[in-house]
């Protein structure tokens, strides 16, 4: 039988970086097909080559046994292929069925846009992914779970016969990841051929038939998901073996030192939320998505305003009425969104880094010797992988991106650092290298705050868990009290 789609020896240069060399993928009809690998092997642009975005410098592109040559993504889209974005491509001032119909409007017999019969179209879209939100309000006033769910509705709605999946539970909760599998089964029975990218290993052997792993912009092998296993794709990711995805911790936090103890009431109706941070510990923020573990920092810090606060930093009462005041005081943030709050991505690596901190390294003009001997030693000490300290930092992979955010607090000399979802969208390898840097960073005595809705994470790299549920703290769970059964539970309001 013809396979529904066939990408043959495939390559792809940019200035300075091979980025694919002789990829071959085939997918078939009704097949889900997994796409690994880590940050920077090349699956976002291969994929960025099949959907017209990106000209390969030589290969070819069958669909349904015919070449194709695609110049954009229009192009693209009339020959069956969709793709959901890793990145968001929505207009934030259009609302969800303004975005899902964009450029593909449907008119009625005057040539006037038909309003209803998108939105009816939409409603049914969203019906079938068990997704409920406003279609009047601008889609930058829903959540990003929510916005998720227009971009996945955007592809639905193209009836693609190939649907490119590029991290789309990245945002989502466990219940709204399971809705997405659901439709993608439906999808596989009406014979759409997927192609799935995702860091979620267990994510890729639910749903997925056959696995595809590139290195380094090498394709590296295809095998049936039913007979791999995670170790066996781990290496064939990685070139190597990962011996432990979480890293033992080889001093314990300081039980005896409390780094910051806060009192937060976020609103006059809303109760009191009290917590502390030891020294060297890493204290875990869980529960489910808009459950108020974001807020609850940012209310720390000073970046939301909220009814009532009061903050103890080591032994000291202080007032953190911004984030600037926060930073003066040694707690740095790194955002959940690296990309958008955490850097500036024309920048430099050198340039983020030094971003906030100029008066390190100049009087009245910038000292550039000791910008970067600065710049080098920082590099070195959260282990970045750039070609050089010049490296416009969009070029980076993901979890070099987020190192370079760890290295700009740590020229700030920050006591305490809050780490909203560092390893989103982050591969197995660079998870591994996170983890292990934030304990070499405990165990120089700076504490941590870490925001996960990641189960294992929580459990494999915290000391201490605090659980969210409706906006407020319903928990904590110590030493063996931390499973994930019992976060579950608070998480979900269940009873123990």
């Amino acid at each position: 039988m013809t396979p529904l789609l066939q990408l043959k020896q495939i390559k792809k240069s940019f200035p300075g970086v091979k980025a694919l060399d002789g990829i071959n993928l085939t997918v078939a009809s009704g097949e889900i097909h997994a796409l690994l690998g880590e940050n920077g092997a090349g699956k976002s642009t291969l994929m960025k080559i099949l959907c017209g975005i990106y000209q390969p410098d030589s290969g070819e592109i069958c669909i349904e046994g015919k070449s194709r040559s695609f110049s954009n993504y229009r192009e693209a889209i009339d020959s069956g292929v969709g793709i959901i974005f890793q990145e968001f491509s929505l207009i934030p001032y259009l609302n969800a069925v303004e975005n899902i119909f964009l450029n593909r409007e449907i008119k009625n017999s005057f040539g006037l846009l038909d309003r209803s019969k998108m939105r009816a179209k939409a409603v049914n879209i969203f019906k079938r992914l068990s997704v409920t939100l406003d279609m009047d309000v601008p889609v930058e006033q829903l959540s990003v779970a929510q916005q998720q769910f227009v971009e996945i509705a955007k592809a639905l709605s193209l009836d693609a016969k190939i649907l490119v999946l590029d991290e789309p539970t990245a945002t989502l909760t466990p219940g709204e990841a399971e809705h997405l599998f659901c439709v993608m089964r439906d999808l596989r029975l009406l014979g759409v051929g997927m192609v799935f990218i995702s860091h979620h290993l267990e994510e890729i052997f639910q749903v997925c038939d056959t696995i595809t792993v590139l290195r380094d912009g090498q394709y590296i092998g295809t095998v049936p998901t039913a007979e791999s296993d995670i170790n066996q794709l781990v290496e064939m990711m990685v070139g190597r073996k990962v011996e432990q995805a979480f890293p033992i911790r080889s001093l314990k936090p300081d039980r005896s030192v409390k780094v910051l103890e806060a009192t937060i009431q976020r609103t006059k109706t809303s109760p009191k939320d009290c917590f502390h941070l030891h020294k060297g510990e890493i204290l875990g923020f869980a529960g489910l998505v808009g459950s108020g573990r974001t807020e609850t920092v940012c209310a720390l810090i000073g970046a939301q305003r909220c009814f009532q606060k009061t903050i103890s930093l080591h032994g000291k009462t202080t007032r953190l009425s911004d984030p600037a005041h926060a930073l003066e005081q040694g707690i740095g943030l790194l955002p959940e969104s690296r990309k958008t709050e955490g850097l500036v991505l024309p920048f430099s690596v050198s340039q983020n880094i030094t971003l906030n901190r100029h008066e390190k390294i100049a009087s009245i003009l910038i000292h550039s010797k000791k910008e970067r001997l600065i710049v080098r030693q920082l590099i070195k000490a959260v282990g970045v992988k750039t070609p050089n300290a010049e490296t416009a930092v969009n070029t980076l992979s993901g979890g070099n991106q987020q190192k370079v955010v760890i290295a700009r607090w740590l020229n700030n000399t920050c006591s305490v650092l809050i780490f909203d979802e560092p390893t989103r969208g982050i591969d197995v390898g660079a998870k591994a290298e996170i983890y292990q840097l934030m304990h070499e960073l405990t165990e120089k005595g700076i504490s941590i705050i870490m925001i996960s809705s990641e189960l294992p994470e929580i459990i494999g790299v915290c000391d201490r868990v605090l659980v969210f549920r409706d906006g407020h703290i319903v928990a904590e769970l110590d030493n063996q009290g931390i499973d994930s059964n019992t976060i579950m539970l608070h998480a979900t309001g269940n009873t123990l």
